[in-house]
């Protein structure tokens, strides 16, 4: 509100093409005088379509994603090779749980760390999928997180599925922070990704024994809850291809680089395929133009080999049941 007495009063708009704008208004007319003009930063990447999903997970949760498409695309194309982003968060309450996030109007905007990006390279993005983790009444939500992390994640690729845009046999998963610890639990408990990115992780719970996110309990607590949710005790199950990428000077108390190293030296042991890199002088978050371009290019290089076009399996005699000579 500017002006009581003049009725005069200043609104920011946008649109999904419209970069947001201040406008002056008169509460006394329909006159809009436009304060600023900030034009598209991304205008380079086409008129992004953007849809808010809502579905439900098989135990009637409420869910939402907002899906991104290439500019040109049209179902006719048929699905697309899919990048899927997501970052957990705790809940007392299903009804909570369930509360719709994002709107379909509003502009996309980008930073460092989107996915959005790879509609350019002719991905479909499911972003902000939710991925609630629920514990009501005298349960705590980490109690079952394995089984409500992958009843979501199925869940939003069983939509994207049934809308004909996700090619279901090349679905990528990634996150940074609690969505990595999230993304290898997926690689670590199901198969239903061709690959994983995992930026900035903590992948052992015992490394954070004093609680994490929202679990309040010690480890000393709730051991069988801090074994169960670190991918690090699983590290001989991952077969799904993971990229961690780490900042090496990472201030965040729960994912000092370690993480990613002793999980880089548990899944190698195993024979897992698997690509460690370090962005020198990073924090917890990634700033320097260097790292962002050199962490888009590893990302882009790891989702083409493994996801868009994934070399196909190599016949051993035990699969064609040809025997050796």
């Amino acid at each position: 509100m500017l002006d009581l007495n003049k009725h005069q009063f200043v609104t920011r708009r946008e649109s999904v093409q419209e970069a947001p704008n201040y406008v002056l208004r008169d509460a006394r007319s329909t006159k809009v005088t436009p304060l600023t003009k900030f034009s598209n930063p991304y205008a380079s990447l086409g008129n992004l379509q953007k849809q808010v999903l809502k579905y439900k997970r098989a135990d009637g949760v409420e869910l939402t994603a907002n899906l991104y498409l290439p500019p040109n695309y049209k179902k006719e194309d048929g699905p697309l090779p899919t990048l899927m982003e997501a970052y957990p968060v705790e809940f007392k309450d299903k009804k909570d749980a369930g509360q719709v996030k994002g709107s379909p109007y509003t502009f996309t905007r980008l930073s460092w760390g989107s996915p959005v990006f790879w509609v350019t390279q002719g991905y479909a993005v499911l972003q902000g999928t939710s991925i609630p983790i629920v514990g009501e009444g005298t349960k705590e939500p980490n109690d079952t997180y394995v089984e409500q992390l992958t009843a979501s994640a199925k869940a939003a690729i069983d939509e994207g599925a049934r809308l004909g845009v996700v090619d279901t046999k090349r679905v990528a998963v990634m996150g940074h922070s609690y969505g990595a610890f999230m993304t290898a639990n997926l690689l670590a408990h199901t198969n239903i990704f061709k690959a994983g990115i995992a930026r900035s992780g903590a992948y052992n719970r015992t490394l954070t024994p004093f609680g994490f996110q929202g679990e309040e309990r010690t480890y000393w607590e709730a051991p069988e809850v801090y074994g169960q949710m670190s991918p690090f005790n699983y590290a001989n199950k991952i077969k799904t291809p993971i990229l961690l990428i780490h900042g090496e000077a990472d201030n965040n108390s729960g994912t000092f680089p370690i993480q990613s190293e002793r999980f880089y030296n548990a899944l190698k042991g195993h024979g897992a395929t698997v690509r460690y890199v370090v962005l020198p002088a990073e924090s917890h978050g990634y700033a320097a133009r260097e790292s962002i371009m050199h962490m888009l290019w590893e990302m882009n290089s790891w989702l083409d080999k493994y996801v868009k076009n994934p070399a196909a399996p190599v016949a051993t005699p035990e699969a064609n049941n040809t025997p050796v000579k």
